[in-house]
């Protein structure tokens, strides 16, 4: 995994972002359902980057995803943090979905004192099974939670202690 680096993400990071949550297929995974909303939430994932909670990796040089760990401000709930992350689809089956995961793990303990991490997944998202690989439970689910096209998709709540 020597080809993969992991490194906070830079304001410039955030064409990439775009073009990966505009492929097409890919906002089956994401609540968002057009530009303006893809443009919100990059809006928001780029806000995290002065808090250095937010990740980019690099495969032989060349940006191929992201992952973001959603920190919370208020001091009660300060132990745990939302997670999401999106590889390029060129990319995938490389490790780097583990290689992000893990550098917010380490990230998550080490710099912001994280207890928990916790993510939302659609039903039939083949990314559960990385999660599993990598130690998440599942803890909930809420049935019905997207309706894109007329059809419904669940969302699985996991949760890995660190």
């Amino acid at each position: 995994m020597n080809e993969i680096e992991i490194r906070h993400t830079l304001q410039e990071d955030r064409q990439y972002l775009v073009k990966w949550l505009q492929e097409p297929g890919i906002l089956r995974w994401f609540p968002m359902h057009d530009d303006r909303e893809i443009d919100d939430a990059v809006n928001l994932w780029m806000g995290y980057i002065s808090q250095g909670a937010v990740f980019t990796a690099l495969y032989k040089g060349v940006p191929c995803g992201m992952s973001i760990l959603y920190l919370q401000q208020y001091k009660k709930i300060a132990h745990h943090a939302l997670f999401a992350i999106i590889v390029d689809k060129d990319y995938r089956q490389k490790g780097i979905g583990t290689c992000l995961i893990q550098e917010m793990i380490k990230r998550g303990k080490e710099q912001f004192h994280l207890e928990i991490l916790h993510l939302e997944v659609y039903e039939g998202n083949p990314a559960i099974l990385l999660y599993e690989k990598l130690g998440f439970v599942r803890y909930g689910n809420q049935k019905h939670f997207i309706k894109d096209q007329g059809t419904y998709l669940g969302k699985i709540f996991m949760q890995k202690n660190l």
